[in-house]
């Protein structure tokens, strides 16, 4: 069985290589292949994909599965010539889980803390107090309910913050006031202090971090983005930011990556922007996790993590 890596990767990046040699010790005789030094495209039966070229897994005659090495499947989905009786699965694991709450609970306590106005007081070296709000009204909104955002939520509720949450189909979280569907939007936004995303992206995501969601948040309103940059319309972050609709903003993912040194968002005021880290995982972690889905290949057990194509996730 050989399995080929689909993916962009940069010459620099540290994450590969360790990657490479965790699958190869935890299976040493797995024929692994990186594109395009793929050999014979008819023994290929796995697909490791991050950002795949357009048209390549259809070329793929004996292909039995893709796995994505993104916590989404949106780079692979469009390409339009993806055969649709291969199962995709995402990879799931407690430690990207677990860095995903470490990021959004911080990047909350910057906002709660306000240590962006802190900042800008540094440099002009203003020893000034600014006051804080208890946590107990600092609302956070999270946009996407799955595994990431009941995590997220959870956290969170731990610390005294009033939680609201978002989906497209209804869900129960203890702790949490639950909306879903379009005709709830605005009015979970409404309290909303922090917005954090956490969607994926699909055809009726895409673009949901606009004009009209920032319109409908409180004046003042924070957002953490670490979805996926296609749902932000950055044009109107910019907007809302100098309008003072939004206090400030903390960016994870972007339309463009990486994101171009000419771009506003980098020497904005009011913007963290962070390399797409949130929740990377360890290749240690990652490469078990293939191992695994690997292994329910050849021994036939049930996947886990299927992606539902007409979902997007």
């Amino acid at each position: 069985m050989a399995v080929l890596i689909l993916a962009e990767i940069e010459p620099t990046d540290p994450w590969f290589p360790g990657f490479i040699t965790q699958l190869k010790q935890g299976k040493p005789n797995l024929d692994l292949r990186v594109w395009p030094e793929c050999g014979k495209i008819e023994e290929i039966e796995i697909v490791l994909a991050w950002l795949p070229p357009l048209g390549v897994i259809q070329r793929l005659a004996n292909l039995k599965l893709i796995i994505s090495l993104g916590a989404g499947v949106d780079q692979i989905l469009i390409d339009p010539d993806l055969p649709d009786h291969i199962p995709i699965i995402r990879l799931v694991s407690e430690q990207k889980s677990r860095q995903m709450v470490e990021y959004v609970t911080l990047a909350v306590l910057l906002f709660q803390r306000r240590f962006i106005e802190y900042q800008a007081l540094q440099r002009s070296r203003r020893w000034d107090y600014l006051p804080v709000p208890d946590a107990s009204s600092f609302t956070v909104g999270i946009l996407g309910l799955g595994v990431l955002g009941s995590t997220v939520a959870k956290k969170l509720g731990s610390m005294g913050f009033p939680l609201r949450g978002w989906s497209r189909t209804p869900k129960a979280i203890v702790g949490v006031d639950c909306f879903h569907g379009w005709e709830q939007f605005k009015r979970f936004l409404s309290k909303c202090r922090v917005l954090v995303c956490l969607l994926p992206v699909t055809p009726e995501t895409e673009g949901i971090l606009c004009h009209e969601t920032f319109s409908a948040l409180p004046l003042g309103a924070y957002l953490i983005n670490v979805g996926r940059g296609k749902h932000l319309v950055e044009a109107d972050l910019l907007t809302g930011l100098d309008s003072g609709q939004i206090a400030g903003a903390c960016l994870d993912v972007f339309e463009t990556e990486p994101l171009p040194k000419s771009h506003p968002f980098w020497s904005h005021a009011h913007i963290i922007v962070t390399p797409h880290i949130s929740a990377v995982g360890s290749p240690d972690d990652v490469a078990d996790l293939i191992l695994d889905a690997i292994a329910r290949v050849e021994t036939g057990k049930p996947l886990e993590y299927v992606v539902d194509r007409n979902r997007g996730y």
